[in-house]
């Protein structure tokens, strides 16, 4: 595209928005409570998602996928959430729409022709372990162990906060290989593998946690897993560098989930606001209401340039941490405060679970911390987009 700027979506990717949200909204809120209620995986919207091609968005076309780019798969994760699905809906296939890039990027030609097709069919379930307990978002200081012992590795450690891990039949898994006081730099001696999730190796302890109930969080723990040399992802020691390739995509790609929220929760606040009548007249009369939800509109518009401009910045080859954390800051606190000030239209409705309000609020407010809190964000740019110096 030469000259000026373009705001509007091509003609294909206004295709993908209608069809997902088409196919999203056959799934509504009884289905979407009810399945976090009880705890149990959206089985039956993850397979209309696969069934419809969506899982293999950013997958190579050699391996069954459409090949897009990351600007089309934040178009489909913001109305997956949208539809009322919220961080249950995004999560159940977050990993597949662009989790398996590290693989795509660097893994071997077997594991690709192995993996990929996979993917894009439903059929394989990934989830990510790198969090653990005493690493929180320091990730140098993992102390998962992958001991080489002739062809294969053997693994000791745990990790924490693993989605999907109860779903799923593989893990891309960060171990260290080499201590972290025998390094020159604390980042080397991670290595990264794709490889299978084996039962008698390793212990999945479900997280009772405050919402998104539909897909599992987890402790693992893992215990002597004997890992094969092919299962390697790239080279020994450089895991660490494979993984930050991911990096900003998957803040775009969080902050479209945490503005479908906020898009959701505000079109549910001001159907109630028309419709609630008190004192004769309909609430959202009231600039009390209608400044709040007014406000909320303005700054989810805002957060959705920048997530915009992120996504044209790396699909088009270019530099983009500084807004793609901006978009995941912008996007998560538009998207919570949206969540909160439809609770807060929905009055004393919006705290009982029948409205799903209550819902959005608890699943809009994870985007705050995960995968990385807004503070962390804050470090990023003032040390590397400011300038200032380094303050953890």
């Amino acid at each position: 595209m030469s000259g000026g700027m373009s705001f509007e979506l091509t003609e294909d990717q206004q295709l993908i928005r209608q069809s997902v949200a088409e196919l999203a909204a056959k799934f509504d809120d009884h289905y979407w409570m009810t399945k976090d209620q009880a705890h149990e995986f959206p089985q039956e919207f993850y397979d209309a998602i696969a069934g419809g091609g969506w899982l293999g968005m950013t997958i190579p076309e050699e391996y069954g996928g459409h090949g897009l780019g990351i600007t089309e798969a934040t178009i489909l994760a913001e109305e997956v959430a949208r539809s009322g699905g919220g961080m249950n809906a995004a999560s159940s296939i977050h990993m597949s729409i662009f989790g398996m890039q590290p693989v795509v990027v660097f893994g071997s030609d077997e594991m690709k022709a192995e993996t990929l097709p996979r993917i894009v069919n439903g059929d394989l379930h990934v989830c990510f372990g790198v969090t653990e307990p005493t690493a929180g978002l320091d990730t140098s200081r993992i102390t998962t162990f992958a001991k080489r012992d002739g062809s294969d590795y053997v693994v000791n450690g745990r990790k924490v906060w693993i989605s999907k891990a109860l779903e799923s039949e593989k893990i891309l898994l960060l171990t260290r290989t080499t201590p972290r006081d025998e390094t020159t730099k604390p980042t080397d001696g991670l290595t990264l593998f794709l490889t299978d999730i084996d039962r008698d190796h390793v212990d999945i302890r479900p997280i009772t946690k405050m919402g998104r109930n539909a897909v599992s969080s987890n402790e693992v723990f893992i215990d002597d897993l004997r890992i094969p040399a092919e299962h390697r992802i790239g080279e020994e020691g450089k895991g660490f560098s494979y993984i930050l390739h991911g990096l900003n995509p998957e803040r775009m790609l969080i902050a479209a989930e945490a503005l479908g929220i906020g898009r959701v929760a505000l079109d549910r606040a001001v159907k109630y606001a028309n419709e609630r009548v008190v004192f004769d007249r309909p609430i959202g009369m009231n600039q009390g209401i209608q400044f709040p939800l007014a406000d909320s509109l303005a700054r989810l518009d805002a957060a959705e340039l920048i997530l915009r401009k992120a996504t044209w910045l790396y699909d088009n080859g270019k530099s983009c941490g500084r807004e793609a954390n901006m978009a995941k800051y912008l996007c998560a606190d538009a998207g919570f405060a949206a969540a909160d000030r439809a609770l807060q239209t929905h009055g004393g409705m919006g705290y009982s679970e029948e409205y799903n309000i209550s819902r959005f609020f608890r699943e809009s407010r994870l985007m705050k911390i995960a995968p990385v809190s807004q503070e962390m964000i804050l470090n990023f740019l003032g040390s590397h987009v400011l300038g200032l110096p380094r303050s953890y």
